[in-house]
């Protein structure tokens, strides 16, 4: 498991034509690719099991728990990104809710994304 950030410092600022915003990456991808959102509720969780392709989740709001290979949880909120290789097995839980964006593909790289610091 990797966790990273893709909130706004770490974003490039965009100008061109005429625009000012910053965007974070998060990837680019051409095979097949799931793209779903979840919403976790008071003491929700996804169950521990393997990934069936690297997958990426993105904590859009709220609070959870995460675990990955190691075997040990680590606390995430907004604006973590956290990468499952293929076939790791994995968990994530919550105590107040969260709602997080899910990514999986065979193409999915964490080559893009921020490590946090």
């Amino acid at each position: 498991m990797e966790i990273f950030k893709y909130t706004k410092e770490f974003g490039k600022h965009i100008t061109q034509f005429d625009s000012d915003f910053t965007m974070t990456r998060i990837g680019r991808l051409e095979k097949t690719t799931h793209v779903g959102c979840m919403y976790l509720q008071k003491n929700g969780n996804i169950g521990n099991h393997q990934a069936i392709t690297p997958q990426l989740l993105l904590i859009i709001s709220g609070q959870g728990y995460v675990k990955g290979k190691e075997n040990a949880f680590t606390e995430v909120s907004t604006g973590h990104a956290i990468f499952w290789d293929k076939g790791e097995w994995h968990e994530t839980k919550t105590v107040n809710g969260m709602t997080a964006l899910v990514i999986e593909s065979e193409d999915l790289s964490s080559s893009l994304l921020s490590h946090l610091s």
